[in-house]
C-alpha cells in the first residue's frame, strides 16, 4: 500500500523493545535513551515506525522519534491481535510480534501519531493517582466500618486508620485542585461550555477533557462513545445465536462511572436526555438501558459543544451532532 515507505514494526516492553525492519530484519534495544539513539541509526528519510499502545512503555520512544522528525503510528493492541489471527500466525514472541506489526503497517492504512499536549499528559498522571487514592479511601473506610461493626471503636488501629483516611482525602482534594487549575488554564472555555450541559458536573467535564484531549483526538461522537466503551455491541448469527446487545466496556471504567452517575440527573433536567429516557422506558426497555443511552447522548452533546465552541442551548441544532 505504501511502496515508498520504509516501515519498522516495534514491539515494546518495560526493559527492551524488539524491532523488525523490512529491509534488515530483527533488532533488539534497551528501552532507554541509549537504546533510542542506537535505534535511530536505522532510520531513513522515509521511515515510518509503528508500535502498539502498550501501557505507558511506548510513550518515551514515540516522543523521541516524533521529535526527530520520524513518522510514528501508535496502534491499538487489539487491532494488531486481530491482524495476527487473520494471518494464522502461531508463534508468540517479541520478535514475531515486531515482524507482524511491520507487515500490518505495510498492508493497512495508518494514522500518524502526534503527542498530546504536556498539560493533558500531566493531568492524566495526576488523575491516575487520584483514582489510586480513591480506591485506598474506599478500602480504609470499609476496614474501619468492619472493625466498628465488631465493636472496635477506639484504640491504636482505629486511630491509625482514621488518620490515614484523612491524609488520603486531603491528597485527593489537593490533586483534584491541581488538575482543575491546569484545565482552566488551557481549556477554560471548553470546561465552561461542557459544564453548561444540564447533568454534567465539573469533575465529569474535566475528566472528559483529559481523556479525549479536549475531543481533538476524534472526528465524530461515535468514536468518542466507542473509546469510552459505551458503544453497543451485537452478537447474532443466523437463527441459533441471538446474544443480548451490550456496551463494549473496552474504555476507561472511571469515565463510564462518571457519565453513568451524570445520567441520573440528566434524565430529569436535560430536555433531550429526558425525552430520550422516557421514549426508551415507554417502549418497555429497562431503565439501565435508557440511562446508558443518556450517557451516549451526553457524549454527543459534549462533542458538539467542543467542536462548535458554543455553550449548551436546548433549542440549538447542529449538523456536528449527527456526524
Amino acid at each position: 500500500m505504501y511502496k515508498s515507505k520504509h516501515f519498522i514494526g516495534v514491539d515494546i516492553s518495560k526493559e527492551t523493545f524488539d524491532v523488525w525492519d523490512l529491509s534488515t530484519g530483527h533488532h533488539c534495544y534497551s528501552n532507554d535513551s541509549k537504546g533510542f539513539r542506537l535505534f535511530y541509526k536505522l532510520m531513513k528519510s522515509n521511515t515510518h515506525c509503528v508500535m502498539e499502545s502498550t501501557g505507558s512503555y511506548y510513550q518515551q520512544l514515540a516522543v523521541f522519534l516524533y521529535q526527530k522528525g520520524i513518522e510514528v503510528s501508535v496502534v491499538n493492541p487489539l487491532t494488531i491481535k486481530r491482524f495476527i489471527q487473520m494471518k494464522l500466525q502461531q508463534n508468540k514472541t517479541d520478535k514475531s510480534d515486531a515482524r507482524m506489526i511491520a507487515l500490518f503497517a505495510q498492508e493497512q492504512p495508518l494514522k500518524q501519531w502526534i503527542p498530546e499536549p504536556e498539560y493533558i499528559e500531566k493531568s492524566k498522571q495526576l488523575q491516575k493517582v487520584v483514582v489510586l487514592y480513591l480506591k485506598q479511601n474506599t478500602a480504609l473506610k470499609n476496614h474501619i466500618q468492619g472493625l466498628e461493626s465488631r465493636g472496635v471503636k477506639t484504640g491504636r488501629i482505629i486511630t491509625s486508620l482514621k488518620r490515614q483516611l484523612r491524609h488520603v482525602k486531603d491528597e485527593i482534594v489537593l490533586l483534584e485542585q491541581e488538575i482543575e487549575v491546569l484545565i482552566k488554564q488551557y481549556d477554560g472555555d471548553l470546561l465552561s461550555n461542557i459544564t453548561s450541559i444540564p447533568g454534567v458536573g465539573k469533575k465529569t467535564a474535566i475528566y472528559l477533557i483529559i481523556m479525549s484531549n479536549g475531543f481533538r483526538n476524534f472526528d465524530n461522537y461515535r468514536q468518542v462513545s466507542a473509546f469510552f466503551g459505551l458503544a453497543p455491541t451485537e452478537h447474532t448469527s443466523g437463527t441459533s445465536i441471538n446474544g443480548q446487545s451490550r456496551i463494549s466496556k473496552r474504555g476507561n471504567p472511571n469515565m463510564r462511572n462518571h457519565l453513568f452517575m451524570c445520567s441520573f440527573t440528566a434524565s430529569k433536567c436535560n430536555p433531550q436526555c429526558h425525552a430520550l429516557y422516557q421514549r426508551i422506558v415507554n417502549k418497555g426497555k429497562s431503565k439501565k438501558l435508557a440511562l446508558i443511552a443518556v450517557c451516549n447522548k451526553l457524549v454527543k452533546q459534549a462533542f458538539a459543544i467542543a467542536k462548535s465552541g458554543i455553550p449548551y442551548d436546548p433549542a440549538y441544532r447542529s449538523t456536528i451532532i449527527d456526524q
